[in-house]
């Protein structure tokens, strides 16, 4: 996907802190703000925090720490497999290329991204938003002819739309951060989703539906911010 790059923008480096509890902060210039993802983890509603208590007592605190580990590993073995794949890299190593997370890549790679992708501007790209939030966006281009935040995800099941709601925050938020610091207009979030059955599933949000998501974004910025306040005082 080589002839797919068009390097329109020049991406900074962003220091990436995580802290022993976990959260993860990013520093530009000396100045640090919380990620994306720790901002949504912290701002759960209590109906989400009581889910994901509940599913743990389901299964035990061990079990569902080794799915938790397991369903992370394969999501950093996959999106590295999608990384080399947007960079032209071909792996030489067997073993990988014949690893579940190398063929769930490819199902991504074959049923959306050599169909719909027609620009990269840049993949594992650091987007920062002053006073706010910042991360690290999977893939930042053109997808279906529209600007587009496009996000992969690893799953152990199909997914609902409803489950999802926080994919959608996560690509509104670095749209928000791309759109302030490249004078750009993305309106488009779109998720990919793969299980380890080799089951795909396209999401996207766009135009209003993405703006209002845009806006409980930086409605959840706002709690996090006085969260982080309160506890200081």
């Amino acid at each position: 996907m080589l002839h797919l790059w068009n390097k329109r923008f020049t991406y900074s480096h962003i220091q990436r802190i995580t802290e022993k509890s976990g959260l993860r902060h990013y520093s530009l210039d000396g100045v640090k703000v919380p990620s994306v993802t720790t901002i949504l983890d912290k701002t759960k509603s209590q109906k989400e925090k009581d889910s994901l208590n509940a599913w743990k007592e389901r299964v035990g605190y061990s079990e569902a720490s080794r799915i938790s580990r397991e369903s992370t590993l394969r999501g950093d073995k996959m999106h590295k497999h999608l990384e080399d794949a947007l960079h032209g890299k071909q792996s030489l190593d067997f073993e990988a290329l014949n690893d579940a997370e190398k063929k769930m890549s490819e199902v991504i790679i074959n049923q959306a991204l050599e169909k719909k992708l027609n620009e990269i501007w840049g993949c594992e790209t650091p987007l920062y938003y002053p006073d706010s939030h910042a991360g690290t966006s999977d893939l930042c281009g053109v997808y279906n002819n529209e600007e587009s935040i496009i996000d992969f995800k690893s799953s152990t099941r199909l997914k609902k739309r409803e489950w999802i709601t926080d994919y959608f925050l996560q690509t509104c938020a670095y749209a928000l951060a791309h759109n302030l610091q490249h004078k750009t207009n993305i309106k488009q979030g779109v998720i990919l989703v793969c299980t380890p059955e080799l089951e795909f599933q396209e999401f996207i949000i766009k135009d209003n539906e993405f703006l209002w998501y845009q806006k409980k974004f930086m409605e959840r910025v706002s709690m996090y911010q006085k969260q982080t306040v309160n506890k200081n005082e």
